[in-house]
């Protein structure tokens, strides 16, 4: 028997065993990072963390590794579609999310899979990698503010990508809160702006029923923080696939990153992988 990262769970290798009746099963629609620190590898690594059953449809391949994306490759939209639709006409998700998706035909027909499936999903808005590198066009990230917003239940963009999909400045916690109220506005039932990139500790802001939740950490000096973004929405995905209410899900993600972060296992000669094996304390 293994424990899991929440108390009073746990799996047991190669057997379906969660504590709970039944398996929990999370689809990734995402890039894939060869060298396993962020897109769909570090999302089925999440999952599996927190005894959720993986699933992963790929949308655009890249060449990288610590040091930076040589290349990105998006993958035809008629081959994602498909995916989407052979997977779940076998095993449905409980909760999907996605993270990169490269062209706005690759977000309509993700959009589309959601609208008509009604699976809940988290939708990590990802433009840039963690090198800077573009990950998404500009018709992407209009078809993902006009098609896959509303579909969402929650979307979870950094600092740089409230900025581009609310076109606001985003420098601060008041900025955060005006983004993610305009983001809602956009259709976003749930926007959690992620603070990682403010100065000081880390707050991360929730906009939900015209509510807001401050989420705080302290901040881990680190330098391998590749596929923060990505591990942090998987955490959350996990926790609702689970059954946790989103602010709770949101809390023990936020608690996993930060530990991910502190405990990371310092690999590859550039911006490195964190640690997916990382406990939520």
């Amino acid at each position: 028997m293994t424990e899991s990262p929440l108390p009073g769970w746990r799996y047991q290798i190669g057997v379906v065993d969660f504590g709970l009746p039944g398996a929990r099963v999370a689809l990734t629609i995402a890039g894939s990072d060869p060298s396993g620190g962020a897109g769909l590898q570090a999302d089925l690594k999440t999952f599996h963390q927190f005894g959720v059953y993986g699933m992963a449809v790929p949308t655009l391949l890249t060449v990288q590794n610590t040091c930076g994306i040589e290349s990105v490759h998006p993958i035809d939209p008629r081959l994602v579609r498909a995916q989407l639709e052979c997977v779940q006409s076998d095993i449905q998700p409980s909760v999907a999310k996605s993270g990169a998706l490269g062209t706005a035909d690759v977000v309509k027909a993700v959009a589309e899979w959601a609208r008509n499936t009604g699976t809940p999903l988290v939708v990590d808005p990802v433009i840039l990698g963690s090198h800077g590198q573009t990950l998404a066009s500009n018709a992407a990230l209009e078809a993902l503010t006009r098609e896959l917003l509303p579909v969402c239940e929650l979307v979870t963009p950094n600092l740089f990508e409230a900025e581009a999909i609310s076109n606001l400045a985003v420098s601060d916690f008041p900025g955060m809160r005006r983004a993610a109220e305009c983001i809602a506005d956009l259709g976003a039932r749930n926007v959690l702006v992620t603070g990682g990139h403010l100065e000081g500790d880390p707050v991360d802001l929730l906009w939900s029923d015209g509510k807001v939740t401050s989420f705080s950490a302290e901040r881990v000096e680190a330098s391998s923080t590749h596929g923060t973004g990505c591990t942090y929405s998987a955490a959350i995905t996990a926790l609702l696939a689970r059954g946790r209410p989103i602010k709770a899900a949101i809390a023990g993600a936020k608690r996993f990153i930060t530990e991910a972060i502190r405990t990371a296992p310092r690999l590859g000669y550039g911006q490195g992988p964190l640690n997916h094996h990382a406990t939520s304390g």
